[in-house]
């Protein structure tokens, strides 16, 4: 199932007119200092969609590790990133929302000033490479993996614990009928019902093997108003391939750039077309890197909906699935609003 592609602004009003205190005072200082330096201003806008490791920031950026700890402790202290350990890496990625409330307003509109700016070329290039090289270690791991792909994920959650719920929720969205995209289906087993209920499916995949796994379940529960394509979420925008409904089922864990691959959705959605997620909670159990070749271990609800609220989507049914094995599985329904135009 390998797969690889702001907030609105609080009115500056909203700071009170009276004087504050000198404890607020040096927060904000504590702030904007933190963010007035050049390269942490390129840090913030590097964060923007994804989390990094210090040791790629400094490939990044191409700066020693002591350097690099030391711009992102400022960062961290001045409340503008949060960190998550998985395993031995610490990741950071942007704090949305500032642990100050009364500093919530400016930091918003700090980030979205930041993101309107261009990032550095070579900020970028070193960035896709390291993007690259994440996404080429899942695909290697699919390909090596594709006959005990169904083992494999059974380790997690099986589609029989949650395929009901998700194919229920398709059902909320019945007024749907013409074009569904599902990216990265696994063995398909989500494929009989999208094309039972829609005139044409397309399934991409990006790991030649775990499509050929697909192709031979498709023809052999003789689906016949489906397409399979070997490519991800550019060659989909590059082919025009809108939809009514796309599905990321057990997908973005896998994906180097997750807040990405919701805004590629979001534009190859047509209006009203809805953006199905099922993924896992954010959890600690490190040994599915390796067994089940995940990147991530798993999300926090709100960065799901803050990236899909970033590509203009709107936030629709939620349910949250408990496992025996202590995993926590998130059905999430996004809607992308009549009025939008890509």
């Amino acid at each position: 199932m390998a797969m690889l592609q702001s907030r609105p602004m609080n009115n500056l009003s909203q700071f009170s007119d009276q004087p504050r205190s000198a404890t607020d005072t040096s927060a904000i200082t504590a702030l904007c200092k933190a963010a007035g330096d050049p390269l942490r201003m390129q840090v913030l806008k590097v964060l923007q969609q994804n989390a990094y490791g210090v040791l790629e920031l400094c490939q990044v950026f191409d700066i020693r590790q002591s350097a690099m700890s030391h711009h992102l402790k400022i960062l961290a202290n001045a409340g503008l990133v949060a960190t998550r350990r998985e395993g031995t890496t610490i990741f950071y990625r942007r704090n949305q929302l500032h642990p100050d409330t009364d500093l919530q307003s400016l930091q918003q509109v700090l980030f979205h000033t930041i993101d309107d700016a261009a990032l550095d070329p070579g900020l970028r290039t070193r960035l896709e490479t390291i993007n690259k090289e994440r996404a080429a270690a899942s695909v290697a791991f699919f390909n090596q993996n594709a006959a005990r792909f169904e083992e494999n994920q059974d380790l997690i959650a099986s589609w029989s614990d949650y395929g009901d719920s998700v194919e229920n929720f398709l059902a909320s969205s019945a007024h749907l009928r013409h074009s569904a995209l599902e990216i990265g289906p696994g063995y398909g087993q989500f494929l009989p019902k999208l094309c039972s209920l829609f005139q044409q499916v397309t399934a991409l995949d990006n790991a030649a093997e775990m499509l050929e796994q697909c192709r031979s379940r498709a023809t052999a529960q003789g689906l016949t108003n489906i397409q399979l394509l070997l490519g991800d979420t550019d060659l989909a925008l590059s082919k025009g391939l809108r939809s009514d409904c796309i599905s990321l089922n057990m997908v973005l864990h896998h994906n180097p750039t997750p807040g990405e691959i919701i805004a590629d959705c979001a534009k190859l959605l047509n209006a009203d077309g809805v953006l199905l997620i099922t993924d896992l909670c954010a959890h600690n159990q490190e040994w599915v890197k390796a067994a089940c070749g995940d990147l991530w271990l798993g999300f926090e609800p709100q960065e799901l909906t803050r990236w899909a609220e970033s590509a203009g989507l709107e936030e629709g049914n939620s349910l949250y699935l408990t496992q025996r094995n202590g995993f926590r599985i998130q059905l999430r329904q996004f809607v992308k609003p009549a009025l939008t135009r890509a």
